[in-house]
């Protein structure tokens, strides 16, 4: 011990080192962060440090960034109340990681899980391969889980392409019997099913990484449960429930079986008090209340967190931007400040229509990332297999010299169009997602292609630009065309196939942009044919196969109108009295409803769901073995109750249905006979059903041959010729004539019944530029054939007989748009769906397929937007 120190010691140089001060120090540094742990979809980990105080927005920011993803709006990060990990038992205890709290009053044990949020309608929104092989790797894990529930065929389906992306084509010297049993590829894995896996897998050689991801995507987004985020709830009787949420607005099941769907057309107000969640429905015309349904949520935190799902889905998938109630003067108005009372949670991320339109607008240099393996119960030998994907620690895109595999395969031959199941002179619309034909989809998603010219000139008169682009290696430039002067039509995009030189061009090339030029040459009086020769002959040019198309964008056009995403209000907020401020008329009504669903495409989700057959209605008649021969196509025949009965032979049977349309408050009824296109074998009894039901009215809405296939026999003779048919019957064509618009074909003929020596005048109109499952390009175009129609049957009683190829496709089209028609001018709502349903009530499968009904409904909006049809003043009430 040191008893005593001289000054002289302590005044020269000195030096101290507190230690326990600088301990502490740093302890207080290290309680000043924290330590996020967040599992990837890939199952990788990453540890992040952050600020203590630091908010939600900055882990997600730190996430995003560690990705390096781009389209990130529609991901978030998930935590579990109880810090445990996330089961099928207790998905009702996962919370969304709010942007604006700090992280620490939400972390329960540290874990966050990187999952999709906002599940996309059509993944070919999204621009970047690499945001959908995100999304795939989540529907992959959905299904593992259960929580998207598949049948075993389609699993098998979606199993094969994983099994694609991931080992690349099937090689019998590499992919001996039991490859696959390490893998696990959907639940309740079984060598069956593996097998079937197996021979699915055969199927898709030639396919990409990306194109196989971009299969399982599309037909992903068709089953029941995709997207659709399910919340556990009871109804009043204590019933239990799930309450589903979708980018359309809320579903309910109960034992796992849709009982419910409300859009958000028919929502006016959502909230919740304690443990009990209220929908508002809009009030209907017939109705003197409103309609409010309540369910009883697990706890008061479900119930809150039911509620704010549902406003950030509204407001990502139904906004143009989101909306702050607090800056709201209509908010303010309803609820001044000091009465603000509940919570005021909003939505404060971007919504998908500021995501699509910023995605377009960024430049997007190719890229090429790592994709992880299934996991795996047995060593797979790589060594033998240079295709497979490499299993990687990060989730990082990684850039390569080496460019990908083109997805086309050697056998393509369209020079640079996109090989299509279609010809390309229609509308190359995608198949369907049965098993039946899925084989026919694996020419229709094309992507993961090289490098590409992006320069372009933007703007111009009238939204003419030009778009430069290079072909790929095997001379594509990936897109179709339709038209041509041959049929009296302008050249049109028919397609244009994502991830493309057409598709990544700036300005994008776009489906239903008119083009003008072709390198420099005009194409306007060019026929099909000599369009795609001049396309085709770009890629042989020196100056490394660049196209230069000049056009004419379709955002210019008026028939867009029915695209156009409408702003809605943030639906929480609206007052009580839902038609305040709206008229009154449930005319206008209507049509307001059509032009949301349109905008929705609630309408299409609630056309899908409609039956194709009504059921428990026979058809035995037309499967008789005598019969079936008549029948143009196997599954398509008329019902036995409403089938037209021909008398005067001995064989009754046609391919044919009476279809009577009532016009409510006006008296008419439209009646109509609809049939399928007449065999060579049919073509007397077709003329002995128009005979008998003294039809003088024939539209024909289809050619007869289309894309190199009878689609009907020609049923009448050259003009002034005459046409014998059995049981006496005669037709002469008198005259033959096309309209001044060169579209519509009058044809007036002479029916004479030889056995009492009578003779009838029948017209036929016909309209062929229609694709079969397609539809027309111009609204007008349909709308001038079916004032057509209703001008040659005023004043006619007897049904008129209408047909296309099967008689259920185009011909429900025409009379769905001729039946609203006449709704419109007797004053009365228009509700398409319910339409579709009398219509299938008479004969099954009327308007054929979506784009069919999506089409015939803009139409009708349209229409009467447009002023070209309206209310006549005598079906006004006094």
């Amino acid at each position: 011990m040191i008893e005593s120190v001289s000054r002289r010691t302590l005044a020269g140089s000195s030096g101290t080192y507190n230690v326990r001060a600088t301990e502490l120090a740093i302890d207080r540094g290290r309680l000043k962060s924290i330590n996020v742990t967040v599992v990837f979809l890939d199952d990788t980990q990453h540890c992040f440090k952050l600020e203590k105080r630091a908010l939600g927005q900055e882990l997600l920011e730190a996430v995003f960034q560690h990705l390096e993803l781009i389209e990130k709006d529609y991901f978030g990060l998930q935590f579990t109340e109880n810090g445990l990990i996330p089961s099928a038992t207790n998905s009702d205890i996962l919370r969304w990681l709010n942007p604006k709290k700090s992280i620490k009053k939400q972390m329960r044990g540290g874990l966050f899980y990187f999952c999709v949020k906002f599940y996309v309608a059509d993944p070919s929104k999204l621009q970047e391969e690499y945001t959908r092989y995100h999304l795939y790797l989540q529907l992959r894990k959905d299904i593992l889980c259960g929580k998207l529930i598949v049948s075993p065929s389609t699993a098998c389906l979606l199993a094969s392409y994983t099994v694609q992306s991931e080992l690349g084509d099937y090689h019998p010297d590499e992919h001996k019997p039991g490859y696959l049993s390490g893998m696990v590829l959907i639940p309740g894995q079984t060598e069956q099913l593996e097998n079937q896996i197996s021979e699915l897998h055969k199927l898709h050689k030639g396919q990409s990484p990306a194109d196989a991801e971009f299969n399982f995507l599309d037909h992903s987004k068709r089953l029941d449960m995709y997207g659709v985020e399910l919340h556990k709830a009871k109804d009043s009787t204590d019933k239990e429930l799930d309450i589903g949420i979708t980018c359309n607005g809320l579903v309910v099941f109960q034992n796992n079986i849709r009982i419910n769907t409300l859009s958000w057309v028919k929502i006016v107000k959502i909230s919740f008090k304690r443990r009990h969640f209220f929908v508002q429905l809009r009030r209907e015309m017939s109705e003197n209340y409103d309609t409010v349904l309540g369910f009883n949520m697990m706890t008061y935190r479900s119930s809150k967190h039911l509620w704010k799902c549902c406003v950030e889905h509204h407001s990502f998938f139904r906004l143009n931007q989101p909306i702050c109630p607090s800056n709201n003067r209509g908010f303010r108005r309803l609820f001044p400040a000091p009465f603000l009372l509940g919570s005021r949670f909003t939505y404060s991320g971007r919504t998908e229509l500021q995501t699509v339109e910023e995605s377009k607008t960024q430049p997007r240099p190719h890229r090429t990332f790592l994709r992880f393996k299934s996991r795996c119960n047995s060593k797979q030998s790589d060594s033998k297999n240079p295709k497979s994907i490499i299993k990687s620690t990060t989730s990082k895109v990684k850039s390569f010299e080496k460019e990908p595999r083109p997805a086309w395969g050697p056998s393509d031959d369209e020079g640079g169009f996109v090989l299509s199941t279609a010809n390309p002179n229609s509308n190359c619309d995608l198949p369907g997602s049965s098993m039946s034909n899925y084989n026919d989809e694996l020419s229709g998603s094309i992507y993961d292609i090289p490098a590409y010219d992006t320069e372009s000139s933007l703007g111009g008169e009238n939204n003419v630009v030009c778009i430069h682009m290079n072909a790929d290696k095997q001379g594509r430039f990936g897109f179709n065309v339709k038209g041509g002067s041959d049929l009296g039509l302008p050249i049109v995009v028919s397609r244009v196939v994502p991830n493309t030189s057409a598709y990544r061009a700036t300005p994008k090339l776009c489906e239903g942009d008119r083009v003008l030029m072709i390198n420099g040459q005009e194409v306007s009086d060019m026929v099909y044919d000599d369009v795609v020769n001049l396309i085709r002959a770009a890629r042989d040019l020196q100056n490394n196969s660049k196209l230069v198309l000049t056009v004419q964008q379709k955002g210019n056009d008026d028939d867009d109108i029915s695209n156009e995403k409408e702003e809605e209000p943030l639906f929480q907020y609206i007052p009580e009295s839902p038609l305040n401020g709206m008229s009154s008329d449930p005319l206008i009504q209507s049509i307001l409803l059509l032009g949301d669903g349109l905008a929705s495409g609630s309408l299409l989700t609630q056309f899908e769901q409609l039956y194709r057959h009504k059921p428990e209605t026979s058809m035995d008649i037309a499967r008789l073995p005598k019969n079936v021969h008549k029948n143009r196509y196997r599954d398509i025949a008329p019902y036995d109750n409403t089938r037209f009965i021909i008398q005067g032979q001995e064989n009754d049977y046609i391919n044919a249905n009476y279809i009577n349309m009532e016009i409510p408050g006006s008296g008419i009824i439209n009646r109509y006979i609809a049939t399928q296109g007449p065999l060579l074998t049919t073509i007397g009894d077709f003329w002995q059903m128009v005979w008998e039901s003294r039809s003088t009215l024939i539209i024909m809405v289809t050619a007869l041959v289309e894309k190199g296939r009878q689609k009907c026999a020609k049923y009448w003779p050259p003009v002034n010729e005459i046409l014998e048919i059995p049981n006496n019957l005669t037709i002469k064509l008198v005259s033959e004539e096309t309209d001044t618009s060169n579209i519509i074909v009058y044809r007036q003929l002479e029916l004479t019944n030889l056995n009492i020596n009578e003779t009838r005048f029948v017209t036929q109109l016909q309209y062929s530029l229609w694709p079969d499952h397609g539809v027309p390009d111009d609204s007008n175009r349909l709308l001038n054939l079916v004032e057509a129609i209703r001008k040659e049957r005023a004043g006619v009683v007897e049904p008129i007989v209408i047909h296309c190829s099967a008689g259920i496709g185009r011909t429900g089209v025409i009379i769905l748009l001729e039946t609203t028609l006449c709704l419109i001018e007797a004053g009365q709502p228009v509700y398409p769906l319910e339409i579709v349903r009398q219509m299938r009530d008479q004969r099954a499968m009327m308007v054929q397929t979506s784009n069919q009904y999506k089409f015939v409904c803009s139409c009708i909006h349209y229409a009467f937007t447009q002023g070209i049809v309206k209310p006549l003043p005598e079906y006004s009430t006094q």
